[in-house]
């Protein structure tokens, strides 16, 4: 479905409704078949997308279709400032994307009174972010608000329920079944043991106990993100960000996180603040696989406790035959390794087939994961378990 039908779609209705929504979606002309008049906010919607997505003039290629935004802040921050009027955020969001795809309005978004009048979300953060360089000391404070904005609300979504997943599988990793006395968890001991309640005795028979190792360091778990910073892979940039500093937060979990791109970052001691891990990056260049891996191998301490989570396309421009024995050793010592082709919600991802068969083969299969289900994906790897990998994978 096309922009400008999302744009305007909704319940059909008979008659004149219905005429009226497909002039808005062909966007009138001699030819659009439907002999509808617009007026008042109908017409001004209807300049909205007209403005944006234009009308092929009689003999012109499509690639040649003008719009009426020009190039200039101020009539775009007016044409923000009308389709936040007549649009709900959703399509907002939408439309943008396609005005800076379209119509190159990239350099504009290096004004600041042109970020205060967009509509902020992830794909607008990682637009900011490849223009990150070339951006003036003047936009830069505007565009932290910005993507500071988008990463709180992220926060907010995916936070409380990630901690609460992964104490949960922190927690039954740790657990054992022959414990000391003052060791035992009470609570799970009584629940998993209510079917040997002896009524006559008004008592419970703990033929199971369960409790939890003394030193809660011997079972402190070793998270490694490493993340391929290429352009294609922005949306998973902000996600991964936002996941390593609620991980980063948890005492129970050593986190760190690696960027690449033909170089390699570490940039773990700025996890306390994802906007930070975010303008440290440097989305667009090559990509060396084999070269991450590397440095995230000679960061492992303690293999049986290390989970290793690779983000990338795995569009390889270093040693491919390298990067398969690097994780193949990594699993041979004992490191859960995970393979995520994307960390977004934007369905399947393009990605090298021939190297996610490979790992897949090395028992580390490769598959897109959205942010909703990720802490489910960590909390399997952590107890050791089947991942939840999707169908669609």
């Amino acid at each position: 479905m096309t922009a400008e039908a999302v744009a305007v779609g909704g319940v059909a209705d008979p008659g004149q409704e219905r005429l009226r929504r497909w002039r808005l979606v062909l966007g009138g002309g001699a030819a659009d078949g439907t002999g509808c008049e617009l007026s008042g906010q109908d017409a001004a919607m209807d300049g909205a997308l007209a403005a944006l997505y234009g009308r092929e003039d009689k003999g012109r290629a499509a690639k040649d279709r003008s719009a009426g935004l020009g190039a200039s802040a101020p009539s775009v921050a007016r044409w923000l400032g009308d389709i936040r009027t007549y649009f709900p955020s959703s399509v907002v969001q939408v439309m943008q994307r396609d005005a800076i795809d379209r119509l190159g309005l990239s350099a504009l978004l290096l004004e600041p009174e042109m970020l205060e009048a967009v509509e902020a979300d992830v794909h607008l953060v990682g637009t900011l972010l490849s223009l990150n360089k070339a951006m003036p000391e003047t936009t830069k404070e505007t565009a932290r608000a910005v993507v500071r904005k988008v990463v709180q609300d992220l926060e907010k979504r995916l936070a409380s329920r990630t901690r609460a997943t992964l104490t949960g599988a922190l927690d039954r990793s740790a657990r054992i079944n022959r414990p000391r006395h003052h060791d035992i968890d009470w609570n799970r001991t009584i629940a998993v043991n209510l079917k040997h309640y002896l009524p006559e005795y008004r008592t419970i028979v703990p033929e199971r106990l369960i409790g939890y190792g003394r030193a809660s360091q011997s079972v402190k778990k070793e998270v490694i993100l490493c993340i391929d910073q290429s352009g294609s892979m922005a949306a998973s940039v902000v996600y991964a960000s936002v996941f390593g500093a609620v991980l980063a937060s948890m005492r129970s979990i050593n986190t760190r996180l690696v960027v690449f791109d033909t170089a390699v970052v570490d940039l773990t001691d700025q996890l306390d603040d994802p906007v930070d891990v975010l303008f440290g990056t440097q989305l667009g260049g090559g990509t060396d696989i084999n070269r991450a891996l590397a440095y995230c191998q000679s960061q492992i301490t303690r293999p049986a406790e290390t989970v290793v989570v690779l983000i990338s396309d795995l569009y390889e421009g270093g040693i491919r035959n390298e990067m398969l024995k690097r994780v193949a050793a990594m699993k041979a010592s004992g490191v859960q390794f995970v393979t995520l082709l994307a960390l977004s919600d934007e369905g399947t991802p393009a990605y090298d087939r021939e190297h996610a068969a490979a790992l897949g083969a090395l028992g580390a299969p490769a598959f897109a994961c959205t942010p909703d289900l990720f802490p489910e994906v960590m909390a399997a790897a952590i107890e050791k378990r089947p991942l939840p990998i999707p169908d669609t994978a």
